[in-house]
């Protein structure tokens, strides 16, 4: 392993994922819950190992078999992301009654699980960073594809566990009715825009 280009993978990886999205709106609510916190983590890295894997190894095959889900993906997650973002509206503009009860209430795993999978798996963004721009970068690396592949998951495992886990400390923040709905309500900003720019044409 090239471990140069495996720190290169790793920065990109970085630095394409920590901007605040659907996928990390969503971890960060689950680890202020503490709810399924380690399978949501898991789910959204093995995700995005797979998707990583697939933009090095066949981005130019996808490209050319597949020229029609491009759409099919934008429309279908931008659909889903206004509903998402509607339910999270709704809940900041509940009663502080309710949200601090609700705050004690745990989903389903298999709820917790189908949310996290389509938040992945319906986000163009995500193909975006993944498959497109690490798949497109990874070719500057003839024969060491891999070095930068396994940095790029890399960094996806350290960022994803460190921030369904990291919120932790900010839990006696959000002890407070307000505080959930000043979060509620940028996960509803958060998943109207990234809509509104899938339906733009990102």
């Amino acid at each position: 392993m090239n471990i140069s280009i495996y720190v290169t993978g790793l920065l990109m990886g970085l630095s394409l994922i920590v901007a605040i999205g659907a996928q990390n709106a969503f971890i960060l609510r689950q680890g202020l819950r503490n709810e399924h916190v380690l399978a949501v983590c898991l789910t959204c890295a093995l995700s995005d190992a797979v998707l990583i894997l697939l933009g090095v190894t066949s981005l130019r095959q996808i490209a050319g078999l597949l020229p029609w889900l491009d759409p099919v993906m934008r429309y279908g997650g931008a659909a889903f992301l206004a509903w998402y973002g509607a339910n999270s509206l709704y809940s900041a503009l509940r009663s502080s009654a309710v949200l601090t009860a609700a705050e004690a209430e745990t989903a389903s795993f298999s709820r917790t699980l189908a949310t996290c999978l389509a938040l992945t798996w319906l986000n163009p963004h995500v193909y975006l960073d993944t498959v497109v721009l690490l798949g497109t970068i990874s070719t500057r690396y003839p024969g060491q594809q891999a070095s930068f592949a396994a940095g790029a998951v890399t960094g996806s495992f350290l960022f994803f566990f460190a921030l369904g886990y990291g919120a932790t400390w900010l839990r006696p923040i959000f002890s407070r009715p307000a505080s959930w709905r000043m979060l509620e309500t940028l996960v509803a900003a958060t998943m109207w825009i990234i809509a509104f720019k899938l339906i733009g044409g990102m």
